[in-house]
């Protein structure tokens, strides 16, 4: 029963029991929550530092990963934060910091084939040889990207070529999966404040099904035999 207590002023006022008592156990169980789901964030944070670059300071590799995105509404071009992922990882190329380019992305995506219009984009747009460039149609997201890399393209060292709101997750999954991955900031020219700042939300709460992947060891959505391809670049 509440209890009664006299003011300064006569006025009685009413002092629900235990009032403080809930408000520390909603505190605490407010940072619980808090941890629960700040923690795999702070797996993906942790666990790649030190392996976050630009191009001017990345290591060199065999192998860049360039993982997709949306492409262009005329299904031909890459979207904006696309093309700025296949810009750096040309770069990175020319530079001499790595041989071969490995494509991976959606092939029946919704907004398109993007492993195609990657291709095209580097070969015809970046001046990138052809024979250099590798497509996997089949890497769904980005723990498939890594995955598949790994099991089906027999890569154990590359560079990931994403935007930086994305890159301590992808480098983290891939070191996780047993490539010995480095990750290379890619640009993204024209992309607004609003979209960059909705990409970092969505990419926090993603950290939870990073982990939980993880966690249970899950395969790739698509289970494919050895595909020598890289190598076969890197032999010629």
């Amino acid at each position: 029963m509440a209890a009664t207590a006299a003011g300064e002023d006569g006025q009685v006022g009413f002092r629900v029991p235990g009032g403080r008592r809930t408000a520390r156990r909603l505190a605490v169980a407010g940072a619980a929550a808090l941890l629960v789901v700040s923690g795999p964030w702070l797996w993906t944070t942790i666990a790649a530092s030190g392996h976050l670059h630009e191009v001017s300071d990345a290591p060199a590799a065999d192998v860049v990963i360039v993982l997709g995105t949306e492409v262009a509404a005329d299904r031909r071009e890459p979207g904006t934060r696309l093309a700025g992922r296949l810009r750096t990882a040309a770069e990175l190329v020319h530079a001499g910091k790595a041989r071969v380019v490995l494509v991976s992305g959606d092939g029946g995506g919704a907004s398109g084939d993007e492993p195609s219009v990657m291709t095209s984009y580097l070969t015809e747009r970046l001046g990138v040889d052809r024979g250099r460039v590798v497509a996997d149609p089949s890497g769904l997201d980005t723990y498939d990207s890594c995955a598949r890399a790994r099991d089906v393209y027999g890569v154990t060292r590359a560079l990931i070529v994403t935007q930086s709101y994305h890159l301590a997750r992808a480098v983290t999954l891939c070191r996780h999966l047993g490539v010995d991955a480095d990750g290379v900031a890619a640009d993204c020219d024209g992309c607004a404040a609003t979209l960059l700042a909705e990409k970092a939300v969505r990419d926090y709460f993603a950290s939870g099904k990073a982990a939980w992947d993880a966690v249970r060891d899950r395969p790739p959505a698509v289970v494919s035999p050895p595909d020598p391809a890289v190598q076969d670049a890197l032999r010629g």
